[in-house]
C-alpha cells in the first residue's frame, strides 16, 4: 500500500451532442452578428444537448469509449469521479448515476464541483488514489449541460457555452503517465462568475426564478483579466517542478474558454501557436467537458503520439485552477 506507482491514462472517450447551434442561430435569438461574437470569442458554433438527455447520459456515454478505448469493461473500474457543475440533480451523485447506467460494482463514486477546471482536478484526485495502491483503475468523467443554466436572453453569456462530456480510465504504467500536478483556488474571487439561485444560500422560489438568478452571472472582464495570469502561472508551476521548459511540452491543451484568453496566455509563456491546441471554434466553452474533449480529440487526432509531453491547463469558477504534465 506504500509503494507509489506510476500512474497513466489506459484509454480515453468523448461524447458530444448531435444538435449544432451556429452563430447565425444565435442572430434569431438575441441582438448579436456572427462577427461579434467570433471576433470575441472565436467561437463559431456549439452542442447543445436534447431535453431528454441529461449530463448523466452524455457522461455514460463518453465513458463507454474510454473503457472500450482501453480495452477494459465497468467491472474493472474501482472509483468513478465526475466533474461537473450542471449535475442531474443535486443528490444523489451524477457518479452514482452513471456508475448505475454502466452497470458498474458498487465502487465509490463522486462528484467533484470546480467548473471548468474539473477535469483537471478530477484526475488529480484519481492518481493519488491509484498512485497509492488503494484503487487499481478509475474513470475519471467531465460532463456538462450548460445550455441548462444559459440565459437565453443574456447576449454576453449565452453566446459562449456548450454541451459535451469526455472521459479517461487511468491505471497503473510501466513509464511516463502523469508526472506533475499543480492545483489552487481563490475564493475571494468567487463572484466573478457564479449561479446564485437553487442552494441554501437563495433556495429556489417565484422570485428566484423571476430574477434569473438560476442562471451564469459573470463579469467578463474581471475574469478576463484573472484567466489569463492563473493559467500561466499554473502552467508554469507544473513544468517548473520537473524542470522542463515550453520547448520540452510537446502540446497544450487549455480550458476552452476564450480565444483571445488563450492567445494571451500562449504569449505570456512563450509559446507558438502550433502548440496550443484549440477546439473552441466548434464547441464553445463546455466548461470542464472543454479540457477533456480537447483532450481526447488531439489524441484521436494524431497531434500527441506516445511518448509526448502534454500540459493540460485550467480555471474555472471558484476561482480555481490546475495544471497537469503528463507522457502519453
Amino acid at each position: 500500500m506504500c509503494d507509489t506507482k506510476k500512474v497513466g491514462i489506459l484509454g480515453v472517450g468523448m461524447y458530444l451532442p448531435e444538435k449544432r447551434l451556429t452563430n447565425k442561430d444565435l442572430e434569431k435569438i438575441v441582438d448579436t452578428t456572427d462577427e461579434w461574437i467570433t471576433t470575441r470569442t472565436g467561437i463559431k458554433e456549439r452542442r447543445i444537448a436534447r431535453e431528454d438527455e441529461a449530463t448523466s447520459d452524455m457522461a455514460t456515454m463518453a465513458a463507454k469509449r474510454a473503457l472500450e478505448d482501453a480495452k477494459l469493461t465497468p467491472a474493472d473500474i474501482d472509483l468513478i469521479i465526475v466533474a461537473t457543475i450542471t449535475p442531474d440533480m443535486f443528490f444523489p451523485a451524477t457518479a452514482c448515476i452513471v456508475q448505475d447506467k454502466l452497470g458498474a460494482r458498487q465502487v465509490p463514486a463522486f462528484d467533484v464541483s470546480v467548473a471548468c477546471s474539473g477535469f483537471i482536478y478530477g484526475l488529480a484526485i484519481a492518481k493519488q488514489f491509484i498512485a497509492s495502491g488503494t484503487y487499481k483503475h478509475a474513470l475519471v468523467i467531465a460532463a456538462e449541460k450548460l445550455s441548462t443554466i444559459t440565459d437565453w436572453s443574456d447576449r454576453n453569456t449565452c453566446v459562449l457555452f456548450g454541451d459535451g462530456a469526455g472521459a479517461a480510465v487511468l491505471g497503473p504504467v510501466e513509464k511516463g503517465g502523469i508526472l506533475s500536478v499543480h492545483l489552487g483556488a481563490n475564493g475571494k474571487q468567487g463572484e466573478l462568475i457564479k449561479l446564485p439561485a437553487g442552494g441554501s444560500r437563495i433556495p429556489a422560489s417565484k422570485k428566484s426564478v423571476e430574477d434569473k438568478l438560476h442562471f451564469i452571472k459573470m463579469n467578463g472582464s474581471e475574469l478576463f483579466k484573472h484567466a489569463v495570469k492563473i493559467m500561466a502561472d499554473a502552467a508554469l508551476e507544473a513544468t517548473k517542478s520537473l524542470g522542463l521548459k515550453a520547448e520540452d511540452i510537446k502540446l497544450v491543451i487549455p480550458h476552452q474558454a476564450n480565444l483571445r484568453i488563450l492567445n494571451a496566455v500562449a504569449k505570456r509563456m512563450g509559446l507558438t501557436e502550433d502548440k496550443i491546441y484549440l477546439n473552441i471554434e466548434k464547441y464553445g466553452n463546455m466548461s470542464a467537458a472543454s479540457s477533456a474533449v480537447a483532450f481526447v480529440e488531439a489524441i484521436k487526432g494524431g497531434r500527441i503520439k506516445r511518448g509526448d509531453k502534454v500540459l493540460l491547463d485550467a480555471f474555472g469558477g471558484g476561482l480555481t485552477w490546475g495544471a497537469i504534465v503528463l507522457e502519453w
